[in-house]
């Protein structure tokens, strides 16, 4: 030990030298070289440098601290991240390769989920279903929302989310919506409706007596769509200006006619190649691009950051042309996979268990009970039994319903003037043009309506309901059950 300290020593006192003398250079080698010998563990030193000496205080230390008994925690709860309240909701399951996503719904609120890393969108829509009680699980999808640029598109069930995101700006507004789409494959059980005949492009193959609506049937069956063709408004890029263009939109790709409605080759040029683009709807496109009609849609390339220069922004003269036209680019786009996607969408729901989503656990929501008993309720476990209280109760309650009716009338029509607004289809006071972007937003599908009152006629509603891809209101005027009605 004591030589040790002798070799810190002389260097320390050759660092002196080198400090008051001019030829500090030839001191500090020679020095160097008359302590070299004496380290052996690094002989190629050229220069002094302190060595890291180990203690024989500090090969003792395990022993020492191992005598020492460890200190219990006082408070497991709060230090277990298994138990903690506070925590777990913020950390991932047990399962590795789980990723965090974000979820909007209608009201714009934020739900954090955790999926996998090859999560599809059907998967995630049953897991916020099954997290929310949802009904009718096969109406509702994920929605690819775009706030700025006002675009908007259901992902395909088969695709997956986290790929999805992967396209995005991490400086962008974009992120994923959660609400119902009746319309996702209405095109399957209603062709005609979606692909008129006028819209059907003469190379077709009709010569065989097969009517149009026998080759649409057909071609829908084996996963693709007959050829597009029709005019449609075109934003020129860099202006403000719409120019309308004869399209025509194949398995090959978008083109456009140079010459009017020419479809010949030397008259044809590739706009869009179908691969490498997504569809999107136009929300509020008159007001934001200037478009001649509402009815816009948009193509951009799907591996691209969301940029405004990229876009082609299209604009229809009607719903049903932009329809047809958005669902043909699904068509050819997927092929096969969309008609086993809605194969499996009509297919009876089954139970999540084993999904690679998570481990969700059987959850009762509703337990048979009975309270008729002094020591409080208890669980019915026999179905019979079950069964008979369920039936028992349904008459108490017609009892109770004919009670209250018996009631005078002037407090049953104050009980009748309010009921409707429990009502999940009344939408109270909504416009005219609201009510078709809430029926339009939830899919164009026949039978879809909703209730809403009459802003012109006080005390009277107004029916709105989808028929046939448009949005067509009726006024409810409220007859007294006292009044005399002519036929």
């Amino acid at each position: 030990m004591m030589e040790v300290e002798g070799i810190y020593t002389e260097v320390f006192e050759c660092s002196e030298r080198k400090e008051g003398s001019g030829g500090a250079d030839s001191l500090m080698v020679s020095s160097t070289l008359s302590l070299a010998p004496l380290v052996d563990s690094s002989p190629s030193v050229r220069r002094s440098q302190p060595i890291l000496i180990t203690s024989n205080r500090m090969k003792g230390s395990d022993s020492y601290s191992s005598s020492v008994p460890s200190i219990p925690n006082p408070f497991p709860e709060l230090c277990s991240l298994a138990k903690s309240p506070l925590l777990i909701s913020s950390l991932p399951p047990e399962s590795s390769q789980k990723h965090l996503i974000k979820v909007y719904g209608e009201d714009n609120h934020c739900k954090s989920v955790w999926v996998s890393r090859r999560a599809t969108a059907r998967e995630v829509c049953h897991l916020l279903v099954h997290q929310a009680h949802c009904s009718d699980q096969e109406s509702w999808a994920l929605f690819e929302h775009h706030p700025t640029l006002a675009l908007e598109r259901c992902l395909e069930d088969h695709e997956v989310v986290l790929e999805v995101q992967a396209t995005w700006s991490l400086k962008g507004d974009t992120r994923l919506t959660f609400c119902k789409n009746y319309a996702k494959y209405e095109f399957f059980r209603n062709p005609t409706l979606f692909f008129p005949e006028s819209m059907i492009s003469d190379s077709a193959d009709v010569s065989k007596g097969m009517t149009s609506s026998e080759l649409i049937q057909n071609l829908l069956r084996s996963g693709t769509c007959p050829e597009i063709q029709g005019f449609l408004h075109i934003k020129e890029p860099s202006r403000k200006a719409w120019k309308k263009i004869y399209f025509f939109l194949r398995r090959s790709g978008l083109y456009s006619s140079t010459k009017g409605s020419s479809k010949e080759p030397r008259h044809l040029q590739c706009v869009a190649d179908l691969d490498n683009l997504n569809v999107y709807t136009v929300v509020n496109s008159r007001k934001l691009y200037g478009a001649p009609t509402d009815f816009s849609f948009c193509i951009k390339p799907s591996r691209n950051p969301s940029r405004v220069q990229d876009l082609k922004i299209l604009c229809a003269e009607n719903e049903q042309t932009r329809t047809c036209w958005t669902s043909a680019f699904r068509l050819f786009k997927h092929g096969k996979q969309l008609q086993s996607n809605y194969q499996l969408s009509k297919s009876t729901p089954r139970s999540l268990e084993g999904s690679p989503l998570t481990d969700l656990k059987a959850e009762s929501s509703l337990v048979a009970m009975d309270f008729s008993g002094k020591a409080g309720g208890r669980v019915i476990q026999n179905p019979t039994e079950a069964q008979t209280v369920e039936l028992e109760e349904g008459q108490a309650w017609r009892k109770r319903e004919a009670l209250r009716g018996s009631l005078p009338a002037v407090n049953s029509a104050a009980r009748l003037s309010s009921i409707h607004k429990t009502q999940p289809w009344f939408h109270g006071g909504v416009s005219r043009k609201e009510a078709e972007r809430l029926i339009e937003k939830q899919g164009l599908v026949d039978g879809m309506f909703l209730i809403r009152g009459s802003q012109q006629h006080e005390q009277c509603f107004v029916l709105s309901l989808c028929y046939q891809l448009k949005t067509k209101h009726y006024l409810v005027i409220p007859v007294s059950s006292h009044a005399s009605v002519s036929p």
